[in-house]
């Protein structure tokens, strides 16, 4: 049976991206640190390890399991922290990828998938929907290692052999998200308004972001196991929708009554950043399925069960 070994399979996308693969008949195990993952966002069919990517001990995890693809989403996730403390950021998302990427030569493996960041990579661009072919812009840290990331696995394939295809998220939203921190706005909204507090916007609101499904982000890694070889691609919606009518989208689908609070503005935040996901179509056969409507009903769902 074909294995697949998801790093940072605990988290949020990650165990959407385990269930997509068991789902489709794969043996997965799962590498996580539990820094910001959740055990009990597994599937009982997973096998796991809790380590952090960057320790030797990720050896004996390829030596044992010997995975035949590697879904890679563990990564020190938050841009502010980032700023804060790049040399930590650096280590998780540089060093431990290599350290990956290092094991995957040794054992074998047969396709590395990159998740990396459709927002940072490409920064304050004014050309939009961003397409792949646009000159990176890292404007903080985190953005910086996704792109150093990318330059990476072009290397790893010209002297090691090894095959790769990079993701370029938009911002993803569903069930499992942690609303708590530096959290997804949709998770942070639907909790607020479902405890009955009234969710505070920065600024103005109209920070137009592209929201696509957990549930098909995790397709596209699916995909993009026999497709898109040595490739980047966008996966998200093309649809702009701003911080306003997301507002206006959640309170809809829970009933909540009140007006949203608006706060002062975040300074370094992009006003504006949304992706045309057309070669994803072409080359992996990927397109988003669940609208924003749907997929927002979904997660209420989960936070209200919750």
């Amino acid at each position: 049976m074909t294995k697949t070994l998801v790093t940072g399979g605990a988290g949020f996308i990650g165990s959407h991206v385990v269930d997509e693969m068991i789902r489709n008949g794969l043996e997965v195990a799962v590498v996580d640190n539990l820094s910001s993952g959740k055990k009990e966002n597994l599937p009982a069919g997973a096998v796991f390890y809790e380590i952090d990517i960057t320790s030797p001990e990720m050896e004996r995890v390829f030596e044992t399991e010997r995975p035949d693809y590697v879904h890679h989403l563990a990564a020190q996730i938050s841009v502010a922290d980032s700023v804060r403390n790049p040399l930590h950021d650096a280590m998780v998302n540089v060093v431990g990828s290599v350290n990956l990427l290092q094991n995957c030569v040794r054992y074998g493996v047969k396709k590395f998938i990159f998740s990396s960041s459709g927002g940072t990579v490409y920064g304050a661009t004014e050309h939009l929907p961003a397409v792949e072919d646009l000159p990176f812009s890292g404007m903080s840290p985190y953005g910086v290692t996704k792109i150093c990331m990318e330059y990476y696995l072009p290397y790893y394939r010209a002297e090691q052999g090894l095959n790769y295809t990079v993701l370029r998220y938009s911002n993803v939203y569903g069930p499992r998200q942690d609303p708590h921190g530096e959290a997804g706005v949709v998770a942070i909204f639907a909790e607020a308004m479902l405890n009955g507090r009234t969710p505070t916007i920065n600024g103005d609101g109209k920070y137009v972001r592209d929201y696509v499904y957990a549930g098909d982000v995790a397709r596209a890694n699916f995909l993009a196991i026999e497709k898109g070889d040595h490739d980047c691609f966008n996966i998200g919606t093309g649809i702009q929708t701003d911080v306003n009518q997301l507002y206006e989208a959640i309170a809809g689908v829970i009933g909540f009554p009140h007006e949203a609070v608006h706060g002062p503005h975040r300074p370094g935040d992009l006003r504006k950043n949304y992706l045309d996901a057309g070669k994803a179509a072409r080359l992996l056969g990927w397109h988003p399925e669940v609208s924003l409507k749907e997929g927002l009903e979904r997660t209420v769902e989960f936070f209200r069960n919750r």
